[in-house]
């Protein structure tokens, strides 16, 4: 079994110690394989945030990471700063690539930087980010769960959630379910929350899945829902696919994360998988 510890928005310079310390606790407990980070690193974008964030991700030792930018890790008051160098501070703490991504036998994920200098928070993907996200897609093993990661959501669960939808997402979801793609995460509006895709979109050819993480660390939360982060676990063998996406809240009382929900998501087969590959 291969397990994904999904933060997002953990918006350095305003973490709250003794949350960062319950989410190193869970990690040690829960030992992931890869650790996905969503975007929003830091509150203002500022050197010594990004600063602490590496050494937050430090404490991870060698495990692989994929960290995306969100819209508050580009500079919002220095606007020669965010129209010329934008990433400067994210590439010096994560180096040079804004897109990463992490391949093993069992998965494959894959990066997608949705901000713009130009936009103030909103999201967008372009249809060369969509060609070539889905081109990668294409090339995985049927046996790979297939995950793509942005910032901003592809699908929200409130209405009034709906001006921060990623701009593009009618053409990326349908070209990705049709390249093989199982989950899609995100951040950006502090909220948990697992929907399906196939329900959302109309026609898709696979069932996929929106897999959203709330702040992982940082005192900006929504009045309802606290702190937290998503633990994967998936598997392929012999009786199919399985993933399992695990909602991990800090609860104050007892000083810990504790699971607060589970979803048990039913995935298309490899056989299923590899049949739509290869008619693409």
């Amino acid at each position: 079994m291969t397990v994904l510890l999904h933060i997002s928005d953990p918006h350095f310079g305003t973490e709250r110690p003794k949350v960062v310390a319950a989410l190193l606790r869970l990690a040690e407990a829960v030992p992931p394989d890869v650790v996905i980070l969503s975007g929003d690193i830091t509150q203002r974008a500022r050197r010594y945030q990004f600063d602490e964030a590496r050494a937050f991700m430090n404490t991870f030792g060698a495990t692989p990471a994929v960290i995306v930018p969100g819209n508050h890790d580009i500079p919002l008051y220095d606007v020669f700063t965010r129209l010329v160098r934008p990433y400067a501070n994210h590439q010096r703490a994560f180096g040079a690539e804004l897109e990463p991504s992490f391949e093993s036998l069992d998965v494959l994920v894959l990066g997608v930087n949705t901000t713009r200098p130009y936009r103030h928070k909103d999201g967008e993907v372009s249809m060369p980010q969509i060609r070539r996200v889905a081109a990668r897609l294409e090339t995985a093993s049927a046996a790979q769960l297939r995950v793509v990661v942005t910032h901003q959501p592809v699908a929200v669960s409130r209405a009034s959630d709906e001006t921060n939808l990623l701009h593009g997402r009618e053409r990326a979801v349908p070209r990705w379910a049709r390249a093989g793609a199982d989950l899609i995460l995100g951040g950006h509006i502090h909220l948990p929350y697992v929907l399906p895709l196939h329900d959302t979109f109309a026609d898709l050819p696979r069932r996929m899945w929106a897999v959203q993480a709330g702040t992982a660390l940082s005192s900006r939360t929504r009045a309802t829902v606290g702190n937290s982060v998503n633990v994967i676990r998936y598997a392929c063998n012999a009786t199919g696919r399985r993933a399992r996406v695990e909602r991990w809240d800090y609860a104050e009382p007892s000083g810990r994360f504790e699971q607060l929900a589970c979803h048990d998501l039913a995935l298309d087969s490899a056989s299923q998988a590899a049949a739509l590959t290869s008619a693409e």
